[in-house]
C-alpha cells in the first residue's frame, strides 16, 4: 500500500516534472524565434544601408595613392601635376607617405614597370600623365584588377573593357582660346601704334607633336586670336618632344626669323619664353606663369587646376562612388584658366576682354570651336561631312553649330588644319 502510494506520487511528479520541461522549451523556443526574427531585421537593415553606400566608404589614412610622371618638377606640364596632387593630399588630408610619386618615367616598358611596383606597394590608385604611358597602365590593370587606374590625355579606357581604366584630361582649350584673345588684343595694340600692319600679324606657335592634343590646342589659341584680330595668321613648328627647353628655344627663334611678332607654345619648358625676352617678343606660355623668365614680353599662360580632378577621383574612392571613365571639364568647374595678366606687357583693356570671355565660356554662350569661325580649304566643317569621304568621322561630334571637343570623350580629338595656319 505504501510502495503504491509512493509510486503514484513519483509518477505524479514525473508529470509534473515533464509538463514543467514542455513548458520550458517552449518559452525558450519562442525566445530564440524572437532573437532570430531581430537578427534578420538588422541584417536586412545593414544591408539597405550598405546598398545606399552608407558603409561603403575608406578611411582617407588607409589608402596610397601612386603617381607616374613623364618628366619632373622642372618642366611646367609636370610640375602642374604635381601640384594637382598636393592640393588633393591636403584638401583630403592624406599624409607624405602616402603619396609615391615616380618622376622622369618614359613612355615605354618603363611606365609598365613602374605601375606594377606601385601595385606591388600597396597603391590603391594609381595614376599617370603622359599620352604615350596608356598601353602601359591598361597592361597593369588587367594584372591588378583591384587597383584602379587612370591615364591623362589617352582614349582607351572606354574600349580596353576594364572597369578599373579610366581616361581624364581638362578642357584646357577654352583656357588657350582665352590666352589667344589676350594675344589677339596685343596684336591690335601694335597694328594701331604702327609697330606692325595687319599684314604683318603672324603669330608662332611652338609644338611638341602633331597629334590631336597639340593641334586642338594650337587652333584654339588661333581662333582665340582671330576673334579680336581677324587678319592674324600663324605658323607652327615642331620640336618632337614634350620637354626640350633648347629645342624650344631653337624653335622659337626659328619663328621669330620667319617674321613671327608673337609666340605662343604647347611644349613644357621655358625655352620658347626665354627666347622671347632675348628678342624683345611677347609670349603666351603653358602650364606656368612664364614672367619669371620673360618678366617683360610674357602676356599670360593657359593653365590647369588638375587638383580639381585628383581631389574628386580619390574621394569618389574614399566614398564608393565609381569614377567616370571619360572625365572631362573646364571653366564652368574651374578646372582650367590663365595665369595672371602682366600689366607690364599686356593691352589696355584686356582684364576686362578676359573677364568677359570667360563668363561666355562658363555659361556656355561662348563655342570655342564655331564651325561659322572657320574654314578647311575654303570649306566650313559641315560641308565637308556632308560631303563625306574622311571628313564624316567629325559628324557625331558636330552639332548644333559647333564641334563638341572633349565631350563625347575626353581626350581632345579635333586635328583638322583650319585655314590660316601652316606647319613647317
Amino acid at each position: 500500500m505504501k510502495k503504491k502510494a509512493l509510486s503514484l506520487v513519483l509518477a505524479l511528479s514525473m508529470v509534473s516534472a515533464l509538463v514543467a520541461g514542455c513548458g520550458s522549451t517552449s518559452e525558450s523556443a519562442t525566445e530564440e524565434a524572437a532573437t532570430e526574427e531581430a537578427t534578420t531585421e538588422e541584417a536586412a537593415t545593414e544591408e539597405a544601408a550598405a546598398e545606399e553606400g552608407a558603409e561603403t566608404t575608406t578611411d582617407a589614412s588607409a589608402i596610397k595613392v601612386g603617381v607616374i610622371y613623364v618628366g619632373d618638377e622642372n618642366e611646367g606640364y609636370t610640375a602642374a601635376h604635381m601640384d594637382g596632387i598636393d592640393d588633393m593630399a591636403e584638401a583630403l588630408g592624406l599624409s607624405e607617405d602616402q603619396i609615391i610619386e615616380k618622376t622622369t618615367i618614359p613612355e615605354d616598358e618603363s611606365c609598365y614597370d613602374a605601375a606594377v611596383d606601385l601595385a606591388e606597394q600597396g597603391c590603391n590608385l594609381i595614376f599617370g600623365t603622359s599620352f604615350g604611358h596608356e598601353s602601359y597602365l591598361i597592361q597593369a590593370a588587367t594584372e591588378y584588377p583591384d587597383v584602379q587606374f587612370f591615364h591623362a590625355t589617352g582614349y582607351q579606357a572606354a574600349t580596353s573593357g576594364l572597369s578599373n581604366m579610366h581616361n581624364y584630361f581638362t578642357k584646357i582649350y577654352e583656357a588657350r582660346y582665352v590666352s589667344g584673345v589676350v594675344a589677339g588684343l596685343k596684336l591690335n595694340e601694335m597694328i594701331a601704334n604702327g609697330d606692325i600692319t595687319e599684314d604683318e600679324a603672324l603669330v608662332g606657335y611652338v609644338g611638341a607633336y602633331p597629334y590631336a592634343e597639340v593641334v586642338s590646342g594650337y587652333t584654339s589659341f588661333f581662333l582665340g586670336v582671330r576673334s579680336i584680330c581677324p587678319s592674324a595668321t600663324m605658323e607652327v613648328q615642331y620640336t618632337n618632344s614634350w620637354a626640350d627647353m633648347s629645342g624650344e628655344n631653337e624653335v622659337a627663334t626659328k619663328l621669330i626669323e620667319d617674321g613671327c611678332v608673337l609666340i605662343s607654345q604647347h611644349a613644357d619648358t621655358t625655352g620658347a619664353p626665354s627666347a622671347c625676352e632675348a628678342a624683345g617678343v611677347p609670349c603666351v606660355g603653358y602650364n606656368v606663369d612664364m614672367t619669371t623668365v620673360a618678366p617683360n614680353c610674357a602676356l599670360t599662360s593657359a593653365a590647369n587646376n588638375w587638383g580639381a580632378y585628383y581631389t574628386l577621383a580619390v574621394e569618389n574612392y574614399l566614398n564608393g562612388v565609381e569614377n567616370p571613365v571619360d572625365w572631362a571639364e573646364g571653366y564652368a568647374d574651374g578646372t582650367v584658366y590663365i595665369t595672371p595678366l602682366n600689366d607690364a606687357a599686356i593691352a589696355e583693356g584686356t582684364a576686362d576682354k578676359v573677364a568677359e570671355v570667360e563668363a561666355g565660356l562658363a555659361d556656355g554662350s561662348i563655342h570655342v570651336f564655331d564651325t561659322s569661325t572657320f574654314t578647311v580649304n575654303g570649306s566650313t566643317l559641315e560641308e565637308l561631312i556632308e560631303s563625306g569621304d574622311d571628313y564624316a568621322a567629325y559628324a557625331d561630334a558636330t552639332s548644333d553649330g559647333y564641334y563638341h571637343e572633349s565631350e563625347l570623350v575626353s581626350a581632345p580629338s579635333f586635328d583638322l588644319r583650319i585655314d590660316g595656319i601652316t606647319e613647317k
